[in-house]
């Protein structure tokens, strides 16, 4: 009996040491989602927010510059009046996103899925929308008040947008 119980113990601290490597060093990064989350003010500037859902969040007024978002989805978020300066949204899903009035000053949208978007009132300047998904309707809006050059990927938003 006294032998079970050792072997036992030794068992179980064995399990217990395997399990402590596994989540110090091996456990990965889980996204976390915000979804349906009421985030109006908050403050993300500067966060890795890669592999983070905020599927119809309200970020209203919100400060998400110089953000990583890459691949994110803000699928029906309310973003109006965010700040999304130099933010990288590349690849990101804005469908159906409401992004009025929000400042995407040098934002990297490259490959970003903005179908049905809303950015009546934002700021444009310097952003990159290559390969971005637009309704051609408020590709033209956009080409009415696109100007600058992305300093990071040195596009021309005019250019971006296929402005004429």
């Amino acid at each position: 009996m006294n032998k079970c119980r050792f072997i036992l113990s030794k068992v179980i601290g064995i399990v217990f040491i395997v399990n402590c490597l596994f989540f110090t060093f091996v456990m990965p990064t889980w996204a976390v989602s915000y979804g349906s989350g009421n985030l109006i003010d908050s403050d993300f500037s500067g966060r890795d927010l890669t592999e983070d859902i905020f599927d119809h969040a309200n970020l209203r007024s919100s400060n998400l510059s110089h953000v990583n978002a890459q691949g994110v989805r803000f699928f029906a978020a309310n973003l109006e009046s965010v700040n999304l300066e130099g933010a990288n949204l590349s690849y990101a899903d804005l469908e159906s996103a409401r992004l009025t009035y929000s400042n995407l000053t040098n934002a990297i949208l490259v490959g970003a899925f903005l179908t049905n978007a809303k950015l009546g009132g934002a700021t444009i300047d310097g952003a990159d929308f290559t390969e971005a998904l637009l309704t051609p309707l408020e590709e033209e809006r956009l080409c009415k008040i696109a100007k600058g050059t992305n300093p990071v990927t040195g596009r021309k938003t005019k250019e971006t947008l296929f402005c004429p």
